[in-house]
């Protein structure tokens, strides 16, 4: 199952799991905030090292790292991890 590590207040992460909803897709909603250390350091490791960046996925193993939303790269990306 696609996992979507995010932050409550993060606009970016609210569309992306908007989206998400609106094209039926399921998912596990991780709140980054609420993740023991060792997710937090994988997260910001994919992320580039500095710190997490939201919405991070993780499908299978592969990971897409935070970036603004965009609703066409979202998708694009989504193929790539292989969800759609």
């Amino acid at each position: 199952m696609l996992k979507v590590y995010a932050w409550k207040i993060c606009p970016h992460c609210i569309a992306a799991v908007k989206w998400l909803k609106e094209h039926n897709i399921p998912f596990e909603y991780l709140e980054i905030e609420e993740q023991p250390e060792t997710v937090i350091k994988q997260v910001v490791d994919v992320n580039g090292g500095d710190d997490w960046v939201v919405p991070t996925l993780e499908f299978n193993g592969k990971w897409r790292p935070g970036e603004v939303f965009n609703a066409a790269k979202f998708e694009q990306d989504l193929k790539k991890l292989g969800v759609l």
